[in-house]
C-alpha cells in the first residue's frame, strides 16, 4: 500500500508481527498511516515485505483496539483511570493470595511478548514481585522441547543452532512451512529467494511433512510421513548415515560427551525397522542419507510439526544428532548459534532449566520457571491448596491456542478475580475484570532482542516510533511498572520500578559483543540497520555445559527411545485420522484475525482430507463435517484434496472467534471453528511437557441432515 503524497512523513522501522524481521518504509499524513512498502535499503531484508507488515495498518487504526483501562461492569466495559485500574488489580490478586496462599494466582504470557522490548525487559520483575509460580507461556504449545534440548545438550536454553541457509548445499526440513512463517526460530526475510538459491548453487530442498506446504511445493522433493513418526524417520536416517562410515566428529575434539552411548541406542532400531512406520520408503530415506553425506554442506531444520507432537523433544534431539554425526554442527552451511548484540547467553545470562517443582495436579515437569500450559485450566478446575484462583494475561489468548480451548474458556469463567494486559476483548479478555492496553505497537520504540538473536545473520536494528504517545496512553513496560507498584504498596513488600526500555537497553548492547562500537545512540544513527557479519562457528568455545562438552546423551532422551519402540515402532496399525494443523502467509496465530487485509481473500478454515479418506466417509468437497476427538467436536467445510496423504486432515489454527463477548468485528464474521477445541491437553510430549497438538487421533463424519 503507497498513497504518498509530498507532505508525508517516512519512518524507517522493522516489523514485528512475525519473526522474518523486515525493514519497513512507513508513511504518515497526520495521525494516519497512508502507506507501507519495504525498505529496500535495510541491510537484512533488502526491501521484502509480507502481508502481515501492510496489516500493521489494520492494528493500528482498529476501532475494535482498546487505548484506555476498562472494568467490566456487568456486560458493559467502563473505562477507568490508570491509577485505579492498578490499585484494583493489584488489591484483589493481595486478597486472594492472602487468603488462600500466593499460588492462587496463575500468569499466562502470549506469542507477542516475545516481539516488544518493553514486554521482554520489564514483565520479568513485575512477574517475579507477584510471588506465584503458576506461571504458563505460549513455549509450551510451540518451542519448548528447542529449549529443553538446547541447554541438555548445550548447557543453555537459548543456545540454539540456527540452520545457515544461505551457504548451504542441502537443507533438510521436517515439519515446517518457512514460506509462510518467514522462519521460525529462524528469522530469515524473503525465504522464497532464499530457497530458490540453494538450487541456482546446485543444492537441494528436501521437504518431510504429512502435508505438501508451499515450501514442499518448490522443494526438489517431498515426501509424506505418518504424522507423530518422526522419531522413527530420524532413527532410520542417523542409521543409513552410519552405514555410510563412522561418524564425521573430528572436528569436535575431545569436547564431545556420550556419543558412542547415544548412537549405540539408536543403531538398536536398525535403518528398515525404524523407516517401517513412517510410509517413507527404505530407499527414500537411503536416498537422502547419501545426499547429505556427500554434500560439501547440509542442514537438518525441524519446527513446529516436530516440536507440537508426542515426541518433540526426542525429534529435536535427534536432529541435533544428525547435524552433528555429519560434522555440519557449528560449520557454515549447517547449523551454528548466532551471536547477537544483546547477549541472551554467556555471563549474565539465566541459563533456564528444569524446576525443582512439578504441576500440582499431574505432576508436569516445570523448565525455566514455567508450567507446561497444557495443565493450566486443570489448576485452575481442580479443588485443593495452590489452587489457581485470580488469572492475568498478558499479551495472550490462550482460550483460543492451547489445547482444549473449552475447558479453559470454562476455567477462566470461573475465576475469582482476573485481568489482562491487551489491546483486545477476546475469547479470553472477555472473562477480566479489569483490560489494562498498552499504548500502539507504532507509538513505541522497539528493539526485536529474541528474534535478532535467532537471525540467520547477526543483525540489529532499533525501531523508531512512527507515533508520539497519545495524552492519557501508556507504554507496556510502564503498565508492568505501574502494576509491580501498586501490587508492592498492597502486600508491603518492595518493587523496584525499571527505567526505560532505551537505558537497559543500551547498557546491554554495551555489554554485549559488539559494545565498543554499538549503542541506542549508534543504532538511532543507521536507521536501515546495522550489519554485523554472517553467522560463524562458535558453539564449542561458548558451551555452558558443566565439563565443557556437547552432551550427546542426555538420559531423559535416550530413555524415551524405548517410547518411541513401544508407540511407534511396535504399535499396531491404525485406521484412525490424525489431525495436523498448518499456517498461512496471512495467518499469524490467534491474534490477527482483526485485521482485514489479513483475512480477505479466499476462505482459509476449511479441513483438508483426502479423496480416499473422504469417499470412504461419503463426504464430497465443500460438505459441512463433524470433526470429534476425546475432548470434544467442531464443524468445518471439508476441502477434498490431494496435498495432504491418505489417513490425515488438516486444519489451520486461529478461527472460530465468534464466541459471546468478543468485541472484534471482523474475526468473529470469519467462518471457520477453532483448532483447540479439540486438541486434547492430557496429549502431551512428556519429556518437556510440551503440547501435542499434531498427530491427534480424530474422526470426521457428514453433518447429518435435520
Amino acid at each position: 500500500m503507497d498513497g504518498s503524497s509530498p507532505q508525508d512523513r517516512v519512518t524507517h522501522r522493522a516489523c514485528h508481527l512475525c519473526e522474518a524481521l523486515c525493514g519497513l518504509e512507513i508513511r504518515t499524513r497526520g495521525d494516519q498511516v497512508v502507506g507501507v512498502r519495504g525498505d529496500v535499503q535495510d541491510t537484512f531484508s533488502r526491501g521484502h515485505i509480507c502481508p502481515k507488515a501492510v496489516a500493521l495498518i489494520d492494528v493500528h487504526h482498529d476501532p475494535d483496539r482498546l487505548t484506555e483501562p476498562v472494568r467490566r461492569e456487568g456486560d458493559q466495559w467502563v473505562p477507568i483511570g490508570w491509577d485505579e485500574a492498578f490499585e484494583l488489580v493489584a488489591t484483589r490478586f493481595a486478597a486472594i493470595q492472602r487468603e488462600h496462599g500466593a499460588n492462587a494466582l496463575g500468569i499466562y504470557l502470549g506469542n507477542p511478548n516475545a516481539h516488544h522490548v518493553g514486554s521482554i525487559l520489564h514483565a520479568p520483575a513485575m512477574i517475579r514481585a507477584l510471588q506465584t509460580r503458576n506461571r504458563f507461556s505460549a513455549t509450551s504449545v510451540d518451542q519448548l522441547p528447542h529449549h529443553v534440548v538446547a541447554y541438555a545438550m548445550y548447557g543453555h536454553y537459548f543456545m540454539l543452532p540456527i540452520p545457515d541457509i544461505d551457504h548451504t548445499a542441502y537443507w533438510l526440513i521436517l515439519g515446517a512451512n518457512p514460506l509462510a512463517s518467514n522462519g521460525s526460530l529462524m528469522s530469515a526475510p524473503d525465504v522464497a529467494k532464499r530457497l530458490k538459491a540453494v538450487g541456482d548453487r546446485g543444492g537441494k530442498v528436501v521437504v518431510i511433512d504429512p502435508v505438501r506446504t508451499e515450501t514442499a511445493e518448490v522443494a526438489t522433493r517431498h515426501h509424506f510421513i505418518k504424522p507423530g513418526t518422526d522419531a522413527a524417520f530420524l532413527i532410520a536416517l542417523v542409521n543409513a548415515v552410519l552405514e555410510l562410515g563412522p561418524p564425521r566428529v573430528e572436528r569436535y575434539g575431545d569436547q564431545l560427551s556420550g556419543l558412542d552411548t547415544a548412537l549405540e541406542a539408536i543403531r538398536a532400531f536398525g535403518v528398515e525397522g525404524a523407516a517401517a512406520p513412517t510410509g517413507i520408503p527404505v530407499e527414500a530415506i537411503r536416498t537422502i542419507a547419501s545426499e547429505i553425506h556427500s554434500a560439501p554442506s547440509a542442514v537438518a531444520y525441524g519446527r513446529i510439526g516436530l516440536s507440537t507432537q508426542p515426541f518433540g523433544t526426542t525429534c529435536q534431539w535427534l536432529i541435533q544428532i544428525l547435524n552433528l554425526i555429519t560434522g555440519n554442527l557449528d560449520r557454515v552451511g549447517g547449523a551454528m548459534p548466532t551471536l547477537p548484540a544483546v547477549a541472551l547467553t554467556g555471563p549474565g545470562t539465566r541459563p533456564g532449566g528444569p524446576g525443582s517443582f512439578k504441576s500440582r495436579v499431574s505432576q508436569h515437569p516445570v523448565f525455566s520457571g514455567e508450567l507446561p500450559v497444557a495443565a493450566m485450566s486443570e489448576e485452575i478446575d481442580t479443588a485443593g491448596e495452590g489452587r489457581i484462583r485470580a488469572m492475568l494475561t498478558i499479551a495472550g489468548n490462550p482460550v483460543s491456542s492451547t489445547p482444549n480451548g473449552r475447558r479453559v474458556d470454562r476455567a477462566l469463567d470461573s475465576l475469582e478475580f482476573m485481568a489482562a494486559i491487551d489491546i483486545y476483548v477476546n475469547e479470553t479478555t472477555r472473562h477480566a475484570d479489569v483490560i489494562l492496553p498498552p499504548a500502539s505497537m507504532l507509538s513505541h520504540e522497539n528493539y526485536d532482542v529474541v528474534f535478532n538473536a535467532l537471525a540467520i545473520r547477526n543483525v540489529a536494528r532499533l525501531n523508531a516510533p512512527v507515533f508520539a504517545k497519545p495524552e492519557g496512553a501508556l507504554y507496556d513496560w510502564e503498565i508492568y511498572n505501574g502494576l509491580g507498584a501498586a501490587y508492592a504498596k498492597a502486600t508491603g513488600t518492595a518493587f523496584k520500578a525499571m527505567p526505560a526500555p532505551s537505558v537497559v537497553l543500551d547498557g546491554a548492547l554495551r555489554a554485549g559483543p559488539y559494545g565498543k562500537t554499538l549503542s541506542i545512540a549508534a543504532l538511532q544513527a543507521a536507521p536501515h540497520g546495522v550489519d554485523l557479519g554472517a553467522l560463524a562457528p562458535s558453539l564449542l568455545e561458548r558451551l555452558e555445559t558443566p565439563d565443557k562438552k556437547i552432551a550427546c546423551a542426555p538420559e531423559a532422551f535416550v530413555a524415551d527411545l524405548a517410547r518411541v519402540r513401544r508407540e511407534i515402532i511396535d504399535a499396531a496399525a491404525t485406521s484412525e485420522l490424525r489431525l495436523v494443523g498448518r499456517r498461512h502467509l496471512r495467518s499469524n496465530n490467534s491474534w490477527m484475525h482483526n485485521a482485514h487485509r489479513l483475512t480477505k481473500g479466499p476462505r482459509r478454515d476449511q479441513l483438508w482430507i483426502h479423496p480416499d479418506d473422504a469417499a470412504k466417509r461419503g463426504i464430497v468437497d465443500g460438505n459441512e463435517v463433524t470433526l470429534a476427538s476425546r475432548v470434544g467436536c467442531i464443524q468445518v467445510t471439508a476441502k477434498v484434496c490431494d496435498r495432504v496423504m491418505p489417513g490425515v486432515v488438516c486444519l489451520p489454527h486461529g478461527f472460530g472467534q465468534a464466541r459471546e463477548g468478543v468485541r472484534l468485528a471482523t474475526a468473529t464474521a470469519l467462518a471457520g471453528a477453532s483448532y483447540n477445541d479439540v486438541a486434547d491437553e492430557t496429549a502431551l510430549d512428556p519429556v518437556s511437557g510440551n503440547a501435542a497438538l499434531n498427530a491427534l487421533p480424530v474422526t470426521v463424519s457428514p453433518v447429518t441432515s435435520r
